[in-house]
């Protein structure tokens, strides 16, 4: 389904953590939403074309609106300007975008949830909807500032490591895995390449079905640019070549299709 720009208004703006900032957004995107998929936001500064792609930490279908957890990477950046945004504010987007994770396959299973930096925050609406047989939550972060901690607390076993130790286990996901003995049958992942490597490497030497939402910079967000592209087992329709395009063909892939 083709998307169009959608103006939406600001609902509310909270600091989480340092560099850190949630945003509620009205949308109609919202009555499509799944887990794991994105939306794109524009600025309304007109010398910024492209817009930036932010994953969906949470989904409130009847109210009809959409939580946006997101970095700030840096000055006179999109995200520096959607952080100084205020309630009543209006912005434009395009979404709900991707596919999302694929729920069903965790029916009766064991499962991991694993995000590591900003790839922590979509694990919430998928920890929220997930039915399966245990929950287990394992978020990775820089430090003790565990942003969205008490929600996923909400929401299954949370389990957390930090790069400095200040918080959780020392090190990384798979760390606090093993500090904790945790076992699983399925993986649901999102975070930076290093880490889901990792995650793919960990899945395949334990024979675990395996979920990965990968991070890349999108230009257009609709696969028509072909500026996100992974290498994967099967060819692409659309280029005839071995990749897919993660705007449009994930961000969610199984990981054993794709190259990381």
């Amino acid at each position: 389904m083709t998307r169009k720009k959608e103006q939406v208004r600001v609902l509310s703006q909270e600091q989480l953590a340092a560099g850190i900032f949630s945003m509620w957004i009205a949308t109609e995107a919202a009555g499509e939403a799944r887990p794991g998929q994105f939306i794109s936001m524009y600025t309304n500064d007109g010398t910024k074309l492209l817009p930036r792609p932010i994953s969906i930490c949470e989904i409130d279908r009847e109210a009809g609106a959409l939580r946006v957890v997101y970095r700030v990477t840096g000055r006179n950046t999109g995200t520096e300007q959607f952080s100084q945004m205020k309630a009543g504010d209006a912005l434009p987007i395009v979404g709900p975008l991707g596919n999302g994770f694929p729920l069903e396959r965790a029916a009766g299973k064991r499962a991991f949830l694993m995000g590591g930096g900003i790839g922590v925050p979509p694990i919430l609406e998928l920890a929220k909807e997930l039915d399966c047989g245990k929950k287990q939550i394992i978020a990775g972060y820089r430090d003790s500032q565990t942003f969205l901690r008490e929600e996923f607390e909400e929401n299954g076993e949370l389990y957390i490591s930090t790069e400095d130790g200040s918080a959780g286990v020392k090190g990384n996901v798979l760390d606090a895995v093993r500090e904790y003995g945790l076992e699983a049958d399925i993986i649901y992942a999102c975070g930076p390449t290093p880490m889901l490597r990792a995650i793919k490497a960990y899945a395949q030497e334990h024979d675990i079905e395996c979920y990965i939402s990968l991070e890349e910079r999108m230009a257009c967000g609709i696969g028509a640019c072909l500026g996100c592209v992974c290498q994967t087992k099967e060819k692409d329709a659309h280029s005839n070549v071995n990749n897919k395009r993660i705007c449009k063909d994930g961000p969610v892939f199984l990981a054993t299709e794709v190259e990381i």
